[in-house]
């Protein structure tokens, strides 16, 4: 079984490189998940090894989006495949 944790970094992975410009306002809708916990996965994120950029656009400090720029040591074709373990484990933890 998938730790609830670690399953919510490669959700947030998969949402990221799989949803054109994905800011926090659009991957809270998607998730369902408010706004300081996507806050905390995103912020750890790096740590695994996954580099991830904000791309600025607008006026406002936070208008933008990210962008995946390299999966580290994750495979994206099995986080696509087991989404939806991904899931359940997210929901069970």
């Amino acid at each position: 079984m998938l730790n609830s944790v670690f399953a919510r970094r490669l959700y947030l992975c998969w949402l990221i490189s799989n949803n054109e410009r994905p800011n926090v306002p659009k991957l809270m809708a998607l998730s369902g998940w408010p706004r300081r916990t996507l806050q905390d996965v995103l912020k750890a994120l790096p740590g695994m090894g996954v580099e991830l950029v904000f791309i600025q656009q607008g006026v406002r400090n936070n208008d933008g989006y990210y962008q995946l720029t390299h999966w580290g040591p994750l495979d994206a074709r099995w986080i696509d495949l087991h989404r939806d373990q991904l899931l359940a484990a997210i929901e069970q933890g």
